[in-house]
């Protein structure tokens, strides 16, 4: 095959962060990428590998072929929409989301007094059991919690809710204080939920274990349980890793809770009007990057640990030299004891030929990572005539490449209309944006480019800014990223997913209530 042209382009794709080389033929158009393989003498070598660049029109139906968005009007005259949209690196995808709306049970009166919005995405690593089981079950763990809170304070009757609650979880050891206050307690039992699901998925495979060394004979005897029905459904979730970033409206006391386990992030975004008429959008960072970069992560997780291992717990940013994220779900390498690990790898694992790897050697006083949240709280505004705002939730993939400002500002311009190409220089003065909270950015120092453009083509606002985040405008840049296959493609950039909410506050008669099952014989309210 003749070359035409080729030449570097790694420096135009600043997600990319290594360098792969573009030419075309007079057949079709592909590209290389540096690929290391195992070589003859059994010594790793690096080769170029030669890839097809695909076409615009199948990169367009990628990045909408997992977009979806939904209106919906509540009883109590809200208007909510959101939309969800993802793209995977991974084969299969390592994220996943879900949302629900549930209603709280009306008041003496009959009148129905609010309800919960619950949003969730999850960021998955080293497989994706984790979130895919947390996307079936952390809503509806938080929802009973959130129950049991709402019948101590205004209900004082239990009902089949809080008897479910009772019976799913055990009674905790410890009480919320009285002195403190409803928004205090709602965060409490929100982190009550991500914490006790945790323990669930961790004990579960030590559960399998307990249970089949009380029914043999021979109780000193480690057993296989490789073929056992519930050897992998129990291990994988626990073995495997997840972020877990969930925003929960409560209509009913207009307050909004942002409960951030991991590196996913949370962004805000509000219009306000000046006494010019000129407005502005303001940024509100809703979450803390947590990884071991966030100091106050780094401190938190030293704290925990013997001044010796210091030096350690964090290196490079990363828990232990290894995990990035400082707060997940499951990561039971980092939350197990060794000697806990060699069992359960001999008693699960050994049989089905996935040996565990060995525990890290710095591995001397674990949890090193935690599934506790950090919670934020808001006050909501549901005006009428309503302002203009919107909430942005999204897995590191998206906050790899743009900004917490970025991301305001074309969430900003998307819903101000603007189409097309825009110049990435002319888009602050188009949508002007100002910092309110800045957070703590947790990610690597990337280099921000002032040059190319933002597109403003998609119908999809969570589309959109996967668009933007892979490329944008630069057509090509967007062709290159995307066509790279997996398992090459995680070298370049990560799984996305963008969950965009707003609302707005109006009286309607089409009306749709939404009635989500707990269980198969139980229907949720608040």
């Amino acid at each position: 095959m003749i070359r035409r042209a080729w030449k570097p382009v790694g420096a135009s794709v600043a997600t990319a962060g290594t360098a792969y080389y573009f030419y075309t033929s007079s057949t079709r158009q592909t590209f290389e990428i540096p690929v290391k393989v195992t070589g003859a003498d059994g010594k790793p070598v690096v080769i170029n590998k030669q890839l097809p660049l695909l076409p615009m029109r199948t990169l367009d139906e990628r990045l909408n072929q997992n977009a979806t968005s939904e209106t919906v009007h509540r009883p109590n005259g809200i208007t909510w929409h959101y939309s969800t949209a993802s793209l995977p690196s991974n084969n299969p995808i390592e994220d996943a989301s879900s949302h629900q709306i549930i209603q709280r049970d009306p008041d003496p009166e009959g009148k129905v007094t609010g309800d919960y919005l619950f949003l969730a995405v999850f960021d998955g690593h080293r497989g994706p059991e984790t979130s895919q089981l947390l996307s079936r079950v952390l809503i509806k763990a938080v929802a009973l919690e959130l129950s049991q809170l709402v019948s101590d304070v205004e209900q004082p009757n239990r009902g089949v809710i809080q008897n479910l609650t009772s019976l799913l979880w055990p009674k905790s050891t410890s009480t919320p204080p009285q002195s403190i206050n409803y928004n205090q307690k709602v965060s409490v039992a929100i982190e009550k939920a991500f914490t006790r699901l945790d323990w669930s998925l961790l004990n579960a495979p030590l559960g399998l274990l307990k249970e089949a060394i009380q029914s043999q004979q021979k109780k000193d005897q480690v057993p296989d349980l490789s073929n056992h029905p519930m050897a992998l459904k129990t291990m994988l979730p626990a073995l495997s890793g997840s972020c877990a970033l969930m925003a929960i409206f409560d209509t009913a006391h207009n307050d909004l809770y942002v409960a951030c386990a991991g590196d996913s992030r949370a962004v805000s975004g509000a219009w306000e009007q000046g006494a010019d008429r000129k407005g502005i959008w303001s940024v509100d960072v809703l979450s803390e990057d947590q990884t071991g970069r966030n100091p106050n992560e780094a401190r938190r997780i030293i704290s925990e640990h013997p001044k010796e291992e210091a030096p350690d717990v964090i290196r490079n940013g990363r828990i232990l030299g290894g995990l990035e994220p400082s707060r997940a779900f499951g990561d039971g390498r980092y939350k197990w004891p060794a000697e806990i690990q060699e069992v359960l790898n001999q008693v699960f694992m050994v049989g089905n030929d996935m040996p565990l790897r060995k525990a890290p050697t710095t591995l001397k006083t674990p949890p090193y990572v935690t599934a506790r949240p950090v919670i934020s709280h808001r006050k909501l505004s549901f005006e009428n005539p309503p302002s203009r705002r919107f909430i942005v939730i999204a897995t590191d993939g998206l906050w790899d490449a743009l900004s917490s400002q970025e991301v305001v500002s074309l969430v900003g311009g998307f819903l101000s209309g603007l189409r097309g190409n825009i110049r990435k220089c002319d888009l602050p003065s188009l949508v002007p944006t100002v910092t309110g909270n800045p957070g703590i950015d947790g990610k690597e120092k990337r280099t921000k480019a002032d040059d190319g453009t933002w597109a403003f083509v998609d119908d999809n606002i969570s589309a959109h800014l996967i668009r933007n985040a892979l490329g944008g405008g630069d057509e090509f840049a967007l062709r290159r990223l995307l066509s790279i296959p997996a398992p090459y493609s995680r070298r370049y950039r990560d799984d996305i997913t963008v969950t965009v909410v707003w609302w707005e506050n109006e009286q309607t008669e089409n009306v749709r209530s939404t009635t989500v099952n707990i269980s198969p014989t139980v229907k949720s309210k608040l």
